[in-house]
């Protein structure tokens, strides 16, 4: 029997809107947040889908209160709080769980390759000090160190620490911490690689946490249902939808482009303007022509039906 727990189900790592002269769009941001809730999914901001390390402490206060403003009573809201200074990722955490942030997430820093010990001493203070649930998030991508899934196990008994956020695309690692935590009713397992989505849901993962879900986010959503209602026919039916539209921004492009092109087809659904943050920038205007028009060939093609924010 699937256990209930508090973190799980579609979390999207929303992707921070920014205006030309690179402040937060407040607007858009209301219209994210609207899409997200009117298709069951919840908020995880300042992650590296927001491009949190580009970000301005400004912006990063700015997008913070304003999450923390549409939050409705009873809602969730995650919150990055990753920094190669460990002091502001406490007070960042610290001003998260005063506006009341549900939970608050962490990379390791990632400057400086750290030893096994000092991973465990650095994710154990910063457990010690944040007033709230925390959340571990390994990322070898970004970071370039893989957190070890005994080192999450111990640390997942800190009475802090509630769930560990996986984006390491390994199926080893994958079975290995389903095999840990599918049944801990105080911990939960959330993946951060789509790919594998369906297949965690259907062997005890408890939550999803996918980029594309910023544009479709119904399609994470309803997976979970298909998950819970036992339908892995449908829940891999999702999936495909899932790649394929993965596909559309992320092939062939790197991380940070990946980022402009998943915004432009959250401006083709009348979502937020492809702006980006230096280091990252936008590309040219024929590609981000090319993208939306895939974007309307695959949804025809395979007869996806958005709950669209504006329709297209």
């Amino acid at each position: 029997m699937r256990i209930h727990k508090r973190f799980g189900g579609t979390v999207v790592p929303v992707v921070t809107p920014l205006t030309s002269d690179y402040r937060l769009d407040e607007e858009a941001v209301e219209k994210i947040f609207t899409h997200l809730a009117n298709n069951e999914a919840m908020p995880f901001i300042l992650g590296t889908t927001g491009e949190a390390a580009s970000l301005s402490a400004q912006v990063k206060s700015d997008y913070l209160r304003k999450a923390a403003s549409l939050k409705s009573a009873g809602a969730m809201l995650y919150v990055g709080i990753s920094s190669n200074s460990f002091d502001e990722s406490v007070q960042m955490a610290k001003r998260s769980f005063d506006l009341g942030a549900s939970a608050v997430a962490a990379t390791l820093p990632a400057y400086y390759n750290l030893s096994e010990d000092q991973i465990r001493k650095y994710l154990t203070q910063l457990a010690d000090q944040v007033s709230g649930p925390l959340i571990i998030y390994n990322i070898p991508a970004t970071t370039h160190m893989s957190i070890p899934l005994h080192l999450i196990d111990e640390l997942s008994h800190h009475e802090n620490v509630v769930a560990v956020k996986d984006s390491e695309r390994s199926q080893k690692r994958l079975d290995e911490s389903l095999q840990l935590w599918a049944h801990r009713p105080d911990f939960s397992y959330l993946l951060g690689w789509a790919a594998k989505s369906a297949y965690a849901l259907l062997n005890g993962g408890d939550g999803l946490i996918p980029s594309t879900g910023n544009v479709t986010p119904e399609i994470y959503c309803e997976m979970v249902k298909a998950v819970q209602n036992g339908d892995a026919d449908k829940a891999y039916q999702y999936q495909q939808y899932s790649d394929q539209l993965g596909a559309l921004y992320q092939s062939g492009r790197l991380l940070g482009e990946s980022l402009w092109a998943l915004k432009v087809l959250m401006q083709e659904v009348g979502l937020c303007q492809p702006n980006m943050m230096p280091p990252l920038h936008k590309l040219a205007d024929q590609e981000a022509a090319e993208i939306k028009q895939s974007f309307h060939a695959l949804l025809q093609q395979e007869g996806i039906t958005l709950n669209k924010y504006n329709h297209v």
